[in-house]
């Protein structure tokens, strides 16, 4: 994994000083370990990565209206232009801005995040009101790649499911100008996949149920009958706009997207996100040079948006800490 290897530099003020700063980190482009071959209890192979997604957590209070969404998009200018990087907001003013609710649920003693997994529901609204059906979001989080791949995140249910593996790239907790990473094994589908007759509504907040779908979370129940509940008593509700379309060149295009989190009804901001990610086949395809400048981008990005960088949080762990108590945490 990369590590700091340098003092922070200072915020660069203008386009020669952004040129002349260095990363504090090694670049991560080529650095991400090979898989060892492995299979799952069933003799399935495990599963390797297939999206790259780079995330700057955010300070929310900036954001305050669909403009403002859009506003974030012209502190790329100078990284982008830095780094022949292409941003285009063209076919993005229209789109309207996205709702989604999402919980979380754990033990009382947040035996599943401290152990790196995180169970979520989240439903799409349109016009105020909920559309399709509420998707169950499973994942293992963490900094070990082969733990990541070889934990089998797959559900036992009779319906339809879809595996996301990330590589996921963060600012470092500490300081500006390097790159953390962190891996998630992801599986999500709707929550009529797993089929009432077989788990009823209200034993969704029991571990027993809970690890009928998901057995690996065998692992980290105690006893039989013990109960899940809320995070921190909160539902979030989630305000996400894609604000453009990036081209680091050779193929590589993305969207890129903001999104606030507040709490349910007295719409209380926690905290932002800005993301971009592109899903590939076979990681010895991507382009090197298209990587460095999505890496170079990416750093030069954190010094221009610093006014609006949150480092060392993410969105889960927010809504963990809501209370106090905060949970042991591998991300």
């Amino acid at each position: 994994m990369p590590t700091a290897t340098a003092t922070a530099p200072s915020r660069p003020k203008d386009s020669k000083q952004l040129r002349e700063k260095e990363p504090v980190t090694p670049s991560w482009v080529g650095r991400v370990p090979q898989l060892k071959p492995a299979q799952y209890a069933d003799g399935m192979p495990i599963h390797k990565p297939e999206y790259i997604c780079c995330k700057l957590i955010l300070r929310p209070n900036k954001f305050h209206s669909r403009e403002s969404f859009f506003d974030f998009g012209k502190v790329f200018k100078e990284p982008a232009k830095e780094h022949g990087v292409k941003y285009t907001t063209e076919g993005f003013i229209e789109q309207p801005v996205k709702i989604r609710e999402v919980l979380f649920v754990d033990t009382d003693d947040f035996r599943l995040y401290n152990n790196a997994f995180i169970l979520r529901r989240r439903i799409p609204y349109k016009d105020g009101f909920p559309i399709g059906e509420p998707e169950i979001v499973f994942k293992f989080r963490h900094p070990d790649l082969q733990m990541c791949a070889e934990t089998d995140v797959r559900p036992n249910i009779l319906g339809d499911h879809r595996v996301k593996f990330k590589v996921q790239a963060l600012p470092l907790k500490e300081k500006l100008g390097g790159i953390r990473l962190l891996f998630s094994h992801n599986v999500q589908f709707p929550r009529s996949a797993i089929g009432i007759s077989r788990i009823g509504q209200e034993s969704l907040l029991d571990m027993d149920a809970i690890v009928q779908v998901f057995p690996v979370l065998a692992r980290v129940r105690k006893q039989p009958a013990e109960k899940i509940k809320l995070v921190s008593d909160t539902i979030i509700e989630e305000v996400l706009q894609d604000i453009g379309l990036l081209d680091f060149g050779d193929g590589l295009t993305c969207k890129a997207n903001v999104a606030i989190w507040r709490t349910r009804g007295e719409h209380r901001p926690l905290i932002g996100e800005f993301a971009y990610q592109f899903r590939f086949q076979d990681r010895d395809k991507l382009s090197k040079d298209a990587l460095r400048r999505t890496e170079a981008f990416f750093i030069s990005l954190q010094y221009a948006a610093e006014d609006y960088i949150n480092l060392g949080a993410t969105k889960t762990a927010t809504v963990y800490r809501l209370l106090g108590n905060p949970p042991k945490s591998h991300e």
